[in-house]
């Protein structure tokens, strides 16, 4: 208990956000410790941290922590990154994007900065639905589901975000849960320590707009549908019958250099170039 109130100190500024503003059984409070308690692990001085964080319940994370903090606009969160740490790459940059900020929104912005490996740590909440906005669908909302624009149960497909990280070219990949919360701080600290692009998606419950919709009783209930059905890759690979399930853990890691370490480099020849002219 004295660890903890000692991270709460050196980490959290103190404001008068507290309790948190997120709804009882929500997993983002979960992840704001797991992310306090990786950059501690990892021994990143406050100064060199910067986290960007886009609009909605996930961009709240940003009014608590006492790094170096952008609060975006909505899907943009990616784009200010960029340029951070373009401009400055010793700094440990850190997105934080909810499925709707990252994946709609945001989507393209997702895309190309997987494209270019660009040396920022994405941290997408997945809670399957628009939770601040009123409840509306998301890209990641599975079919049949019900929500406020879709009350006859979703239609459409749904983004699967490791797939599409890894596909649009992310050097990391990486999907938790906050039911697994230790094993989300390790994959996050994994993620945060390598170079390029590198994604961490975190299944979180959002019982007040997508719970409720979709017969769970309590927050209870949808923690223990994540330790149920959400199985590390080697156990969900060996499933025969896989409905249902979604697998975490590795799914990626390449060490391909960041954009802004092949941006040095250029320069680095151009330099030379004119010095030997």
């Amino acid at each position: 208990m004295a660890e903890v109130t000692q991270l709460i100190h050196r980490y959290l500024r103190h404001n008068k956000k507290f309790p948190l503003v997120f709804c009882p059984g929500c997993g983002i409070g979960i992840v704001l410790g797991s992310l306090v308690r990786s950059v501690h692990a990892l021994g990143i001085p406050k100064d060199d941290m910067v986290l960007v964080a886009g609009i909605g319940c996930s961009g709240r994370i940003a009014a608590y922590v006492d790094f170096n903090t952008v609060h975006a606009t909505h899907g943009r969160a990616l784009t200010l990154a960029t340029g951070i740490k373009m401009s400055n790459p010793r700094l440990t940059v850190l997105a934080v994007m909810g499925d709707g900020d990252a994946l709609s929104i945001g989507g393209n912005h997702l895309i190309h900065a997987a494209r270019r490996n660009i040396g920022v740590t994405a941290l997408v909440i997945n809670n399957f639905i628009y939770g601040m906005t009123g409840g509306q669908c998301s890209s990641t909302t599975p079919p049949g589901s019900y929500t406020h624009t879709s009350p006859f149960g979703q239609m459409e497909k749904s983004f699967d975000v490791a797939e599409m990280a890894t596909a649009a070219g992310a050097n990391g990949v990486y999907r938790g849960t906050v039911f697994h919360a230790k094993v989300l701080d390790g994959l996050l600290q994994r993620a945060m320590t390598r170079p390029g692009f590198n994604l961490v998606e975190a299944l979180s419950p959002c019982f007040t707009q997508y719970g409720r919709g979709n017969a769970f009783k309590s927050p209870v209930e949808m923690y223990r549908w994540l330790r149920d059905n959400v199985l590390p890759r080697e156990t969900y690979d060996k499933l025969e019958d896989k409905t249902g399930r979604l697998p975490m853990g590795v799914f990626l890691e390449r060490d391909e250099p960041g954009l802004e370490t092949r941006h040095e480099a250029m320069r680095a020849r151009l330099r030379h170039k004119e010095a030997s002219a």
